[in-house]
């Protein structure tokens, strides 16, 4: 199942999973399918980047399937320069992606949001 992550990591937590991917590698063991993590350093960066707004147009998205702009605007009744804005900051945080025909959609089964309060401290 590929998914992506939204989270705020601990202090050396993506390091630790690199050391364990790379134990795998030395035992000549496969390696699991690899998640998409996207990490912030606080609950106020990551929902400054993923708005109310911006977390409908994921909804949406996985609701409508591929879709334009246009179609993606009239769904959740928002102006298409304002989608247009905001999925491209989806597609540079690798949360949308668009296919050949120019369509966007989200390209993950899942997306999670963690988010610990409590002493979480960017890796």
């Amino acid at each position: 199942m590929s998914k992506a992550i939204v989270e705020i990591p601990r202090r050396g937590e993506y390091f630790q999973r690199a050391l364990e991917v790379a134990a795998l590698v030395d035992a000549g063991q496969p390696v699991p399918e690899a998640d998409y993590h996207l990490g912030y350093s606080s609950a106020a960066q990551l929902f400054g980047e993923l708005t109310p707004a911006r977390l409908a147009l994921l909804e949406a998205l996985k609701v409508l399937g591929p879709a334009s702009v246009a179609a993606l605007a009239g769904n959740v009744g928002r102006g298409e320069t304002e989608v247009q804005a905001d999925t491209l900051k989806l597609s540079d945080l690798g949360l949308v992606e668009k296919t050949a025909a120019g369509l966007l959609w989200v390209p993950w089964e899942e997306i999670q949001i963690r988010v610990n309060l409590c002493g979480a401290q960017a890796a």
